[in-house]
């Protein structure tokens, strides 16, 4: 049974929590100690107030559920401790540095970075495409003023350009651009779109290169206990999580 340190106790934090099976939550911390002690009632596992005790815990792993400043404040030092980590604000590797830096640590402890595949299919697919040449790679998400923090009374483009540019402008939003870059080995041209008429975020990926050309679309579902939370993302750590140890991989 792989056991786990959780960093972030909010609602991806629960939905983990609530479908661990064959995974063991040992540790909590997050920034807000009483979401780390309300989840500690719920698990068993330990809340902590520091993460320097945190860290200490006897766990395989980190999954971090918390913000892409808790990877960039954390990440390091969880490596340094011999721990693997799972990584789910990924737009924190918008930032080369940190990712570069990042990787060369894991490869100089023997341990491992994972990115779950978060709101979005198809990751596999570009990892295959990168291996020949992929000439388009376009991600367009349309969401709701709310879950942007901005005022809208019509469809309309908010942003247009690089994945690396559009993670600075909306650091919390647009996670899945950068798992794409990740997963392609280039920048991924991005269209944001605001639209009053929708209630759920929507990720169309257009891609097309040496094999053929294909175009994926998710409606994702929010969250039952947080609306702003993709519940596809949620589950995407899960999934991670429970086919690390088993010996059949499937997928690239």
């Amino acid at each position: 049974m792989i056991k786990i340190g959780l960093i972030g106790c909010g609602n991806i934090g629960h939905i983990i929590a609530k479908n661990a099976d064959s995974i063991k939550i040992v540790a909590l911390f997050d920034a807000i100690y009483d979401r780390a002690k309300n989840l500690e009632a719920i698990t068993g596992a330990r809340a902590h107030q520091h993460f320097e005790s945190f860290i200490k815990e006897p766990f395989d792993l980190v999954v971090e559920a918390a913000s892409v400043n808790a990877v960039k404040q954390y990440a390091h030092d969880i490596l340094a401790n011999n721990k693997d980590i799972v990584i789910m604000s990924v737009g924190a590797l918008a930032d080369p540095i940190l990712k570069n830096e990042l990787r060369e640590l894991a490869r100089k402890r023997g341990r491992h970075i994972y990115i779950p595949s978060g709101a979005i299919f198809g990751l596999d697919n570009l990892k295959i495409g990168r291996v020949s040449t992929i000439r388009k790679l376009l991600l367009r998400t349309v969401k709701s003023p709310e879950s942007l923090g901005i005022k809208a009374n019509k469809r309309q483009l908010i942003f247009s350009g690089k994945a690396n540019e559009c993670i600075k402008a909306f650091p919390k939003n647009v996670n899945v651009s950068v798992a794409m870059s990740l997963a392609a080995g280039r920048d991924v041209d991005v269209e944001l779109w605001v639209d009053p008429a929708v209630d759920r975020n929507v990720h169309e990926m257009v891609i097309e290169g040496d094999f053929g050309e294909t175009c994926i679309k998710v409606t994702n579902v929010p969250s039952p206990d947080n609306p702003a939370t993709s519940y596809l993302a949620a589950l995407s750590i899960l999934s991670l999580l429970k086919g690390l140890e088993d010996p059949l991989v499937i997928g690239t």
